[in-house]
Formats: C-alpha cells, sequence, structure tokens
C-alpha cells in the first residue's frame, strides 16, 4: 500500500516540474512580447521620414534585448532545469542504493600495503 501512495505522489510531484518548464516557455512568451511591443512598434509608429530610422534603431533595441536578456536566461535557466529534472526526478525512478561504501584513493594506503 505505501509502495503505490509513493509511486502516485511521485508519478504526480515530477508531472507537476515538468509542467514548471511549460510555464516557464509561457512567461517568457509574453516577455518576448513586451519587448517586442515596447521597441518595435514604437518604432514603426513615427512618421514616415523618421520612421526607417526608428524602426531600424528599434529593431537592434530589441535585437540586443533579446538575445542578452531572453537567450541567455532561457538557456540558462532550461538547461539547469532539465538537468535537475533528469537527474533527480528521473533517476530517482532507477537508482537502487545496493552497492558498497565509497573508499577514497589515497596513494599512502597504496605505499604501506605490504603483499604477504
Amino acid at each position: 500500500v505505501i509502495e503505490t501512495i509513493e509511486y502516485v505522489l511521485g508519478t504526480v510531484s515530477h508531472t507537476a516540474s515538468y509542467l514548471r518548464l511549460w510555464a516557464l516557455s509561457l512567461a517568457h512568451q509574453q516577455l518576448s512580447f513586451v519587448f517586442f511591443s515596447m521597441t518595435l512598434v514604437s518604432g514603426m509608429s513615427a512618421p514616415f521620414p523618421l520612421n526607417v530610422f526608428a524602426t531600424y534603431m528599434a529593431f537592434a533595441c530589441w535585437f540586443g534585448i533579446t538575445v542578452a536578456i531572453l537567450l541567455g536566461m532561457d538557456v540558462l535557466e532550461c538547461f539547469l532545469h532539465t538537468l535537475r529534472l533528469h537527474w533527480v526526478e528521473f533517476q530517482s525512478k532507477f537508482y537502487k542504493a545496493d552497492g558498497y561504501a565509497f573508499v577514497p584513493f589515497r596513494h599512502r594506503d597504496t605505499l604501506t600495503k605490504t603483499d604477504d
């Protein structure tokens, strides 16, 4: 009975963690839309002789903001989050602690060992 409860709770919590990635992608899409509307739309709304230069400068500003903030933040965040999900939650399904205790290697132990 306990194993069934742990399995159901683990499945729900793992699914919720993967849904967090989906929520983060939606938040970043909205942030990108805000950057787009603040820069490019304002550059295109200028009068004709000025709107060509304003659109060019607004695109440069939008591109810089998008690459610097969104791309850098998304790559780092998504990489670290999925690494954590795979390491902690996905691997917890297969890990069994049935090995032997870790004994660190030391040169002193090797040199003092005698061959009897």
